[in-house]
């Protein structure tokens, strides 16, 4: 049985990502496709789907496309395990716990902005809220 092939257009809707950020990660060599139509046209599998999916993951936390491209050789070189000789497969379950370690202080770290961004805008209500009527309704 012959893998399904989705176009750019049909991997950008399923991700949710654009159509340039998809042709940028082909270009910087992030996530290439995994064919091409006659007409060089990109093909994207379901392997390709699920790297993108972690890419874009990646992305709200702010590492680099070359941290996601590392990533992605670390998790491909995990998966090919039994093939990978015992030094090699320690070296990248160490740089999986480095990616694990930093994901987390910058989840932390988004968690206290979200907080405060809380506060600011029930600051803003209480504001609202005391304001005279006239301002309280000005557009």
């Amino acid at each position: 049985m012959t893998e399904r092939l989705m176009r750019i257009g049909e991997l950008a809707e399923r991700t949710g990502l654009s159509l340039p950020t998809l042709r940028h990660y082909d270009e910087t060599g992030l996530l290439s496709p995994s064919a091409r139509t006659a007409g060089n046209f990109r093909l994207y599998s379901e392997a390709d789907y699920e790297k993108l999916m972690v890419i874009r993951r990646m992305k709200p936390l702010g590492f680099t496309v070359e941290e996601m491209s590392e990533l992605l050789v670390v998790v491909e070189g995990l998966r090919r395990s039994p093939a990978v000789p015992p030094d090699e497969h320690a070296r990248l379950a160490e740089a999986l716990e480095s990616f694990i370690v930093a994901a987390t202080e910058r989840r932390q770290k988004l968690q206290v902005q979200l907080a405060r961004a809380d506060e600011f805008i029930e600051i803003l209500r209480r504001e609202r809220a005391t304001a005279p009527a006239s301002v309280a309704t000005a557009p």
